[in-house]
């Protein structure tokens, strides 16, 4: 498992952007990156642009290990269709991301924690593997004894965001179902994410 060993607020300030489109943000109220040097601008390299939508698209879920994104990477290379699709839907079908979009967690990392604890329940068996790959149907659900977790209840009290399209949600019950893979198009990114860019990041 990836160790997050900063404050996830100061990757927002590196990449300058408000990565979860959280009020809290930094960004808000500072709109340039960390540092004494943090408010000069230049203009960054091609590999500098794809080492930042690199790291965007890391960073949003949970700041992932390199090792295990460029797995992600590989496999998103070895199935059919566009790479850059490939890789976001099976970003998006990462157990801690769909609890997250379906509301049961407040941030990405609140959300890994969650599964790691054993919160969550997939098609009514109990999966504390953040990285699990849910599938179309899958059932997602909070265990009932930790229904009343003030962690969870206060993610779905937010108003921050919307659960998409291709997740089927009963927020009374905190039960819903991954009904599809998303297209880039159909994820409520707040910030723009550049997956052609990782792509051509890893295959230089």
């Amino acid at each position: 498992m990836s160790k997050r060993q900063e404050s996830k607020y100061k990757i927002d300030r590196r990449l300058n952007v408000n990565l979860w489109g959280r009020s809290k943000s930094p960004i808000n109220r500072r709109a340039y990156g960390p540092g004494q040097h943090g408010q000069r601008r230049k203009k960054p390299s091609d590999f500098g642009l794809q080492l930042m939508a690199k790291q965007k698209l890391k960073g949003y879920y949970g700041n992932i290990g390199e090792r295990q994104f460029r797995r992600l990477y590989a496999e998103a290379v070895r199935r059919k269709g566009d790479t850059g699709e490939n890789l976001i839907q099976l970003l998006e079908r990462r157990l801690d991301a769909t609890v997250y979009r379906m509301k049961f967690a407040p941030t990405p990392f609140a959300a890994r924690q969650i599964v790691n604890h054993g919160h969550i329940r997939v098609n009514g068996k109990r999966v504390n593997i953040p990285s699990f790959q849910v599938r179309d149907g899958d059932v997602i659900e909070v265990r009932q004894k930790s229904k009343q977790m003030a962690l969870i209840l206060e993610a779905q009290g937010s108003r921050e965001r919307d659960i998409p399209d291709y997740l089927n949600v009963d927020t009374g019950a905190m039960k819903g179902t991954f009904v599809r893979a998303p297209l880039l198009a159909d994820v409520p990114y707040p910030v723009q994410m550049e997956p052609n860019l990782v792509i051509e990041y890893y295959s230089r």
